[in-house]
């Protein structure tokens, strides 16, 4: 086993990690960290609505994870370039350094780049902070290994320095310095530890978590909310039992489905609460779906609610470019920032997401881009070649610039010999 391997826990046998880490068949809680305890103590994940809510559960609600995962991807798909400035004029692709190799092929030894950030970007939209460890070697970054924002607690020290302070799976407590740590802070209060959506959002996603509970058990009951059953005389403990099970075999369907139910001895059958239509649940569930879009930032219409797609700027479009401008744009330029200090101690580099692969889904948008872009002399031909990985033109004639149309910058057609005018003795 790896060095790293032992200092992050590795595999341990369970006798060698600590009771409250394990649950039974039955299911609770786990609890590894002093700080999950006091959660759960204080039952600081407990709704008004009844909910117990916290990352992992919020994932099961549909809105949640399709902002999660739309977030996400686009953080891990996007290319990054570490980027040194050579002078005022000058930039330099540095893609053969060890911080762009580990954001390109390989940030540790289990990972892809992709997925590594995607983790790291749940974690930050679902806890507020993201970490992952340093490995250095010989003075450079040779990978970064995760680790889970539950199990790390940060805090500012007297001289303002960051201390981190990371449990292993056995119990076990780490002090990390500020320079051992990649740390993602989110939207902060403090300005050392992030806070994450949903802790604001805690209501919301609990009454999501009900409804669904709700409508899960309206639909196993028969797509009703439950009914009395009134007899005229007594009905003995054997006439329940015989009862009790006609009607759950009624309600589980099948065979059953669509049948009438006869009921015997005079019996009658009356509504107890109104049905989920009367409740006007589907709208209430639109409503929670809505907001919880609004909490991470993401336009309704990206995670499947089309019905107000004109509620900002013209129409989906204008949505989409809002979701990049207002929200993307704000992770984006976290992590750059995050990459820039943490990993890179050359003040002329630093990272930077291109952003015009943003554009790769729409390919009219892009080559009109690419268009503009040639004929004002910003792009050559190769440039352009290179953007869409393609090689450069056979020919050699890909790296010349065009002049910029209706300018006075082309070149100036040359004199004949004979229009010179005479040199002075």
């Amino acid at each position: 086993m790896a060095f790293w391997d032992r200092w992050i826990g590795g595999s341990s046998s369970p006798a060698a990690s600590p009771r409250a880490s394990f649950q039974d068949s039955g299911g609770g809680v786990v609890i590894n960290t002093s700080q999950q305890l006091d959660e759960a103590l204080r039952t600081g994940n407990l709704t008004a609505s009844g909910a117990s809510v916290a990352p992992d559960k919020s994932m099961r609600v549909a809105a949640v994870y399709r902002c999660v995962s739309i977030i996400s991807g686009a953080v891990a798909t996007l290319p990054i370039d570490i980027i040194r400035k050579v002078d005022e004029r000058t930039r330099e692709n540095v893609s053969g350094s060890s911080v762009a190799r580990i954001f390109s092929r390989k940030p540790n030894g289990w990972q892809k780049p992709a997925v590594f950030r995607r983790m790291m970007q749940a974690h930050l939209l679902l806890h507020g902070n993201a970490y992952a460890l340093i490995v250095r070697s010989m003075g450079e970054v040779k990978s970064l290994l995760p680790l889970h924002p539950d199990r790390v607690e940060c805090k500012q020290n007297d001289d303002l320095t960051l201390e981190y302070t990371y449990t292993r799976k056995d119990g076990r407590k780490i002090k990390l310095a500020q320079n051992e740590v990649f740390h993602l802070v989110g939207l902060t209060l403090d300005g050392v530890n992030g806070v994450s959506a949903i802790t604001y959002a805690r209501e919301t996603i609990g009454l999501s978590l009900t409804m669904e509970d709700h409508g899960a058990t309206t639909f196993k009951n028969g797509a009703r909310v439950s009914n009395v059953l009134t007899h005229p005389g007594k009905l003995g403990l054997e006439g329940q039992q015989f009862l009790r099970a006609s009607l759950d075999e009624y309600r589980a369907g099948g065979e059953s489905e669509g049948k009438a139910l006869i009921l015997e001895e005079g019996m009658d059958v009356k509504p107890l609460a109104m049905n989920a239509q009367d409740a006007q649940w589907i709208e209430s569930r639109k409503f929670s779906r809505t907001d919880i879009a609004m909490f991470f930032g993401v336009p309704p219409h990206m995670i499947g609610d089309t019905e107000k797609s004109t509620s900002w700027g013209t129409g989906i479009e204008q949505q989409s470019i809002g979701f990049v401008t207002w929200t993307l744009e704000d992770h984006l330029t976290m992590w750059e920032e995050a990459i820039t200090v943490d990993l890179l101690d050359d003040d002329d580099t630093r990272a930077k997401f291109n952003r015009s692969a943003l554009v790769k889904g729409d390919i009219k948008a892009r080559w009109e881009a690419y268009v503009k872009a040639l004929q004002w002399g910003v792009f050559s031909p190769d440039d352009v070649l290179e953007l869409e990985d393609r090689n450069p033109r056979a020919d050699g004639q890909g790296g010349q610039f065009y002049d910029p149309p209706n300018t006075a910058g082309g070149d100036k057609p040359e004199k004949d010999d004979g229009d010179e005018p005479p040199q002075a003795a």
